[in-house]
């Protein structure tokens, strides 16, 4: 698996795990599961915050895939 290949799969994968804790930040907004993630000491802000690092990684490693897919 080449440099790029890699790249766009961390992309992917960050890109995904971004949504999961913006759902699941939602779910803790409107009280359906909130006593489960209180459980787990996660709060809406730390879910926010995982959300916002995981779609600015997943960003980054796109565009330095395009980047270096150029060349």
């Amino acid at each position: 698996m080449g440099h790029i290949a890699r790249m766009q799969l961390a992309g992917r994968v960050t890109y995904y795990v971004g949504w999961i804790a913006l759902v699941c930040g939602g779910l803790v907004h409107v009280n359906l599961a909130k006593s489960l993630f209180l459980a787990v000491k996660l709060t809406q802000r730390n879910l926010f915050e995982v959300s916002v690092a995981s779609l600015m990684i997943c960003i980054a490693s796109e565009v330095r895939a395009l980047g270096e897919n150029d060349d």
